[in-house]
């Protein structure tokens, strides 16, 4: 987007969460911290806070699908008109900020309900879902701090804190699948909690060098009916394009989406003198994907594979299945709340290949491991 010829840098990310998990004081902490990084920084009101106190709800609604058509059309109807704002200000970086986003409306209907909304907006799930730079939920305390869990702060707040901890459950895996999902828990006190969120919204957002502490096991291919009868567990395909750059720098574009509904990234990586990598991702319209495959590198070959995302014991744990592989495949956990990864007894892992070039992706597209499993 160009303004009188300057780029403005228009980010958009949802802060979620279960019933009073902090996201209130987050939005504090947000703007004041990144004001100091020069962001401009916008914030959309919950539209179900909205709603519920000026006495339009589920139960005084025709129907709780009438409810939430309302609700939804409202929320993407807020966000279209910020992000037109947002366009016209004279500023180089723009962070909007949702205070609940599209996809939060799921976890408070059943998938026939969900799927008639997506009907009637003419929407996909991918798109509802994946338009979004990043999404932070913050846990209930009802999970974790329950001294701290109270309906003083929020008029329209009704949940036990049993119904707490089920609705923050059906959030999380109403997100299930976002590229950037992070889940921000209570295993530290809330100013802690705080600085973890902000800690990962800088990261995700490129604002300063913080990287995730990501780490990739080798796995037993997976019971692949077990893993789609899981709740919070979505499929995604993803074809992963490098393209030809100079030393230093490394490109890759990618198609990411489900059920023919793709959406389209660049990512670039950079090495700095001091070593340190620095990464910038931007989303690509399908004319600007394509026109960047006239630059793929051909001594690479694409990167195709199946990703299973699923959210269990509060971490998002990504499992990729690659057309070469049929006994094994690749699991990686972004750890933020645990020391190791907590996998289900279902996945067996054979060892970690964190740090182990032969697994990243840029190998892989020359040249395939072969198979460790018997």
């Amino acid at each position: 987007m160009k303004d009188e010829g300057k780029t403005v840098q228009i980010q958009r990310v949802v802060i979620t969460g279960g019933p009073c998990a902090g996201k209130t004081t987050a939005m504090s902490w947000i703007q004041n911290a990144f004001t100091e990084r020069g962001y401009t920084v916008l914030f959309i009101p919950e539209t179900a806070t909205e709603f519920i106190s000026g006495g339009v709800a589920p139960w005084t609604c025709g129907t709780n699908l009438d409810y939430q058509m309302c609700q939804m059309e409202l929320q993407l109807k807020k966000e279209e008109l910020f992000d037109r704002a947002a366009q016209t200000m004279p500023a180089d970086k723009i962070l909007i900020v949702c205070d609940r986003g599209a996809m939060d409306n799921k976890a408070y209907m059943s998938n026939e309900e969900f799927n008639q909304v997506l009907s009637r907006l003419n929407l996909h799930e991918v798109e509802l879902r994946d338009h979004y730079d990043a999404v932070f939920h913050l846990v209930t305390a009802a999970n974790g701090a329950p001294e701290a869990y109270s309906f003083a702060n929020n008029k329209a707040r009704y949940e036990s804190e049993e119904d707490a901890i089920r609705l923050d459950d059906r959030l999380i895996a109403s997100w299930s699948g976002h590229p950037h999902l992070t889940i921000i828990d209570n295993s530290t006190g809330f100013e802690q909690k705080m600085h973890r969120l902000l800690e990962e919204m800088t990261r995700i957002l490129g604002a300063e060098g913080i990287y995730a502490n990501e780490r990739k096991y080798l796995i037993r291919y997976p019971d692949i009916a077990w893993l789609e009868q899981l709740e919070g567990c979505r499929k995604v395909e993803i074809f992963q394009t490098y393209l030809k750059s100079p030393e230093g720098i490394s490109r890759r574009i990618r198609q990411r989406g489900a059920d023919g509904f793709f959406l389209y990234y660049e990512l670039t990586k950079t090495v700095q003198k001091d070593g340190q990598v620095t990464e910038t991702e931007r989303r690509l319209s399908q004319t600007e994907y394509v026109q960047l495959m006239m630059q793929a590198d051909t001594t690479k070959g694409q990167i195709r594979k199946t990703r299973y995302v699923l959210t269990m014991q509060q971490q998002s744990l990504e499992i990729d299945l690659f057309p070469f592989w049929n006994k094994q495949a690749i699991a990686k956990v972004s750890l933020l709340n645990h020391d190791m990864p907590l996998f289900p007894a279902e996945i067996q892992v054979i060892r970690e290949v964190t740090g182990d070039d032969a697994y990243r992706n840029s190998s892989m597209a020359l040249q395939p491991p072969r198979e460790e499993v018997e």
